[in-house]
């Protein structure tokens, strides 16, 4: 079954040097191509939800981005502040050093105070950041946000010095079963490697070589 490509992909635009330029172009690509979403940084979602309202393609955002170490309620604030900006999804991180300490307590209730604050209003995808993460903790860190009512579960931010994995995705999708999404992000540059993602079991694709992706040509994506 032919599927289309653009449907699985958040057209992505998180680098610290982002200007409105790079923003308007990544809006204008995702008008143009029908993606999922654009994912964007916080500052810039009421500018995305105001280009793109009229249209299919969803705002989603960062949340403890890209560390996971800001406080819970620091979390909540962005998560709140972010859907009333128009943020319809929202991809927060781990509390990783708690994962990796064996207090998976605080990690839950890290993940369920996000989920509340965004409760019907936006999904809820937890980046584990599985570059950093052994077997075990990959397997943990899914339960526990599955555990918390969290949307998705989703591999990395691209800011940790690993992405994507085919392994990672058919570890996480065996891990959560099929009642969450997994996002696959970085790496993922070009139709074959996201096709091998999606057959892994990933629902949804990080990349800001979108374009590339469904043009067919390999791209130069850092997330």
């Amino acid at each position: 079954m032919r599927i289309n490509l653009a449907d699985y992909i958040d057209h992505t635009q998180l680098k610290p040097d982002t200007t409105k330029e790079k923003i308007t172009q990544i809006v204008n690509e995702a008008r143009e191509h029908g993606f999922a979403s654009v994912c964007v940084n916080p500052y810039w979602v009421p500018y995305c939800y105001d280009n793109l309202k009229d249209t299919d393609v969803k705002v989603c955002t960062v949340i403890g981005f890209p560390l996971g170490a800001t406080s819970t309620e620091a979390k909540v604030f962005e998560t709140k502040q972010a859907i009333q900006d128009g943020a319809t999804e929202v991809d927060m991180v781990i509390n990783v050093g708690e994962l990796k300490s064996k207090n998976d307590e605080a990690v839950q209730r890290d993940i369920e105070a996000v989920v509340e604050a965004a409760k019907s209003n936006a999904l809820t995808k937890v980046i584990i950041e599985t570059a950093l993460l052994t077997t075990d903790e990959k397997v943990r860190a899914c339960k526990i946000a599955k555990t918390a009512g969290a949307d998705f579960v989703k591999t990395s931010t691209g800011f940790s010095g690993g992405g994507a994995t085919v392994e990672d995705i058919k570890l996480m999708r065996e891990t959560v079963g099929s009642d969450l999404g997994v996002k696959a992000s970085g790496g993922v540059r070009d139709p074959e490697s996201t096709k091998s993602m999606i057959d892994a079991g990933a629902t949804r694709i990080g990349a800001s070589a979108g374009v590339d992706i469904i043009a067919g040509e390999t791209g130069s994506s850092d997330y």
